[in-house]
């Protein structure tokens, strides 16, 4: 089932496609305190909450192009902004930061209220707070989604011997997810901006010290948001992989399939639920390993989205392998080392007893993608690819190294003074 470049009819749609962002926010007071006040924004259901009433998720609507996209979500955090601004009951920000600021303890942190038809929700989150802790729910990211373009699968399909487009999508996506988890130490590599947290965070008496744990992004480090065992999928078939999801959840250890906190998603159309997984097929594929960037006043750069969907296409082109358990146990232990801050420490694993330090594995990626590219002749491709190589052959544009070094001195009230910043511009 693969596709041919070389065919014009195909390479014309391979840059199309559709793409939606949910980004959380935490909303905190002046004082760098964690809001305690109920969730502001009833009438948009573009702006929701997630785990806690105090952390708001901007949820855009599905786009045809990156630009479009992301123009959507600055629409969404200024108007968040703005109505922070100007609650009744005081003023509030958004916090900018993947890691939370003070936290004055579990009580601090409400979770999220439900009502009616909805208090599932708000069951299903008093179940996540006894099993992983409310403090880890605080980390806040943000989630890409893409779906290739309507002409794409049907150029493709044609070329199929596939009885049916669901099972075509189906078996399009199961090895684009295998390809996407295996690489997503690359990306928490490239884009990791989170280095330094205040000590509230591990002890409440520690408010106010600045706590830097020689990570990049903690939320996809060993101390990150994981299950407490790492889930070993199927994917020959939709079927194998719903089955090696339902087995969890019959044996107890995932309550149901949000709770499958892994790197990358296939998703249905509409309810997320193995069911409609089953009945519909796959819809799209969401990438959930990127930290806000504090650098950026919409939380994430543009260069960065582009650089995603570029790498998408390319992993999408690149032949199909196995992703055997080993390889899987291994995908997730490069992820928790990618998100490491000091470079040295970070080896990827390429196989049975083989290691490269992360530059080197990076730029072998980045060099591959450069070559596959070159057959388009898009000067704009080759551009993005260049902005992430400059990432490692500068170490110093990482921006977990930028963060580290504008923000050790005291992180939260650095991280108020950026966020009132960034509200200041966003209202003009």
């Amino acid at each position: 089932m693969s596709l041919d470049l070389r065919n014009s009819n195909i390479e014309k749609y391979v840059l199309k496609g559709n793409f939606g962002l949910e980004k959380e926010s935490l909303r905190v007071t002046p004082d760098g305190f964690l809001a305690q006040t109920g969730h502001p924004f009833i009438n948009n259901p573009n702006i929701e909450r997630d785990f806690c009433e105090n952390q708001v998720e901007l949820i855009t609507n599905v786009s045809d192009s990156i630009d479009e996209m992301w123009e959507e979500l600055a629409i969404l955090q200024k108007e968040a902004v703005k109505t922070l601004q100007d609650l009744k009951t005081g003023k509030e920000l958004l916090w900018p930061f993947s890691n939370p600021p003070y936290v004055k303890g579990e009580q601090d942190i409400p979770i999220a209220n439900y009502q009616g038809t909805h208090i599932g929700k708000e069951q299903y989150r008093e179940y996540l707070a006894k099993k992983y802790g409310k403090k880890k729910m605080l980390f806040s990211g943000i989630h890409f989604n893409f779906s290739f373009s309507k002409e794409l699968m049907e150029k493709g399909y044609q070329q199929s011997n596939i009885s049916s487009m669901k099972e075509y999508k189906n078996k399009l996506y199961l090895k684009l997810a295998k390809k996407v988890t295996k690489y997503s130490w690359l990306i928490v590599y490239l884009m990791a901006a989170s280095p330094v947290m205040d000590g509230s965070f591990f002890h409440d008496k520690d408010k106010g010290k600045v706590v830097l744990k020689n990570l990049a992004s903690p939320r996809c480090s060993k101390i990150g948001y994981w299950n407490d065992f790492v889930p070993l999928l199927e994917y020959d078939t939709m079927d194998d992989y719903i089955k090696s999801i339902e087995a969890y959840v019959e044996r107890g250890q995932l309550k149901e399939v949000m709770e499958l906190y892994y790197p990358v998603r296939l998703k249905p159309i509409g309810e997320n639920s193995l069911d409609n997984l089953k009945k519909s097929g796959v819809n799209h594929i969401e990438l959930r390993m990127l930290d806000l960037n504090p650098l950026e006043p919409v939380g994430i750069r543009k260069e960065d989205l582009k650089f995603l969907h570029f790498f998408i296409l390319y992993l999408m082109f690149l032949k199909d392998g196995e992703f055997s358990h080993f390889e899987q146990m291994m995908a997730i232990k490069n992820e928790k080392r990618a998100a490491r801050y000091e470079e040295q420490s970070i080896w990827i694993e390429t196989g049975w007893n083989s290691t490269r330090p992360v530059r080197q594995a990076a730029l072998e990626v980045l060099v591959s993608m450069e070559k596959f590219y070159k057959e388009f002749k898009d000067r704009k491709i080759l551009e993005c690819i260049g902005f992430q190589k400059e990432k490692i052959l500068c170490p110093w544009k990482r921006y977990a190294v930028q963060v580290k070094e504008q923000f050790q001195r005291d992180y939260v009230k650095q991280g108020v003074r950026l966020a009132e910043k960034y509200a200041y511009e966003l209202g003009q």
